[in-house]
């Protein structure tokens, strides 16, 4: 079910990367301060009354650009795809769709595509030329994509122990920052959305008390996290404390460089 549900998740992400294109993907550039393949599209160049100019390029999987800096600047806004972005002794971040990056003036950093996806981006630099530095050695960006990928899921989980606890001491407030505006709540007795959840937690309606989590494990798709985990609930119920196993489904999306709970699905096992 879980790989049907990553299929069906990739497949929809792809269309909809094709359909929600705002601008021509341009031309390819030639390999000369990048490794991989790159186009470049230019809407806007700087003029006499706008000092900066607009680019977009469009990196293929495993493109990457050499060592740089803009001495005027630039920010980055990602509109599709799943990217990486480094300054010079600093870590690296993963970047997605709705992400902006600022790079500051005269500050050292390179940025690409990840290994399995790519990535676009609307560029707006400051009228000076970039000056372009030694290139990103393939071993460390091949070194990038394991760590990288190890600390998204890091967080991923970390994010579910801490939604169990918030649940188990009634903190509706911040459940309903991690709720989605249109997230979906399964639950053996029904299913309803975010509102209905929030006021059931904060009333006791449902007091998830205690979840002892056995396995947990998380697959993350572009902007999209699958998190699964088998339980053992410990709930109050309409006053009633019962104790079941489950199979839980967490699906998060990432919105602005946070991670949101779009879905919450619990599967009862037929035993502990």
């Amino acid at each position: 079910m879980l790989r049907l549900l990553c299929f069906f998740l990739l497949a929809t992400t792809s269309l909809a990367a094709q359909s929600d294109a705002l601008f021509p993907r341009g031309e390819k550039a030639p390999n000369v301060h990048h490794t991989g393949d790159v186009w470049l599209y230019h809407p806007s160049d700087a003029d006499d009354h706008f000092d900066y100019n607009l680019a977009v390029a469009t990196f293929a999987p495993g493109a990457k650009l050499d060592w740089h800096l803009h001495p005027k600047g630039q920010q980055l806004i990602i509109t599709g795809g799943v990217g990486y972005y480094q300054e010079r002794d600093q870590p690296v971040r993963v970047v997605r769709k709705g992400e902006t990056i600022k790079c500051t003036p005269g500050v050292e950093h390179w940025h690409a595509a990840t290994p399995d996806h790519g990535v676009t981006y609307l560029a707006i630099t400051g009228d000076a030329p970039t000056e372009w530095k030694e290139p990103v050695t393939e071993e460390d960006y091949l070194a990038v994509g394991a760590n990288a990928q190890s600390a998204t899921e890091a967080e991923l989980l970390q994010l579910s122990r801490d939604k169990w606890q918030w649940m188990a001491v009634k903190d509706a407030d911040r459940l309903a920052e991690l709720f989605h505006e249109d997230a979906m709540f399964v639950h053996m007795g029904g299913s309803w959305g975010k509102e209905r959840e929030v006021a059931i937690i904060r009333s006791g309606g449902i007091h998830y008390k205690q979840a002892d989590v056995h396995e947990a494990s998380v697959k993350v798709i572009d902007d999209t996290a699958i998190l699964l985990n088998r339980i053992t609930l410990l709930a109050v119920v309409g006053g009633n404390e019962v104790t079941n196993p489950f199979e839980v489904t967490e699906v998060y999306k990432k919105i602005a460089g946070e991670w949101k709970l779009a879905a919450l699905s619990f599967t009862r096992l037929m035993s502990r």
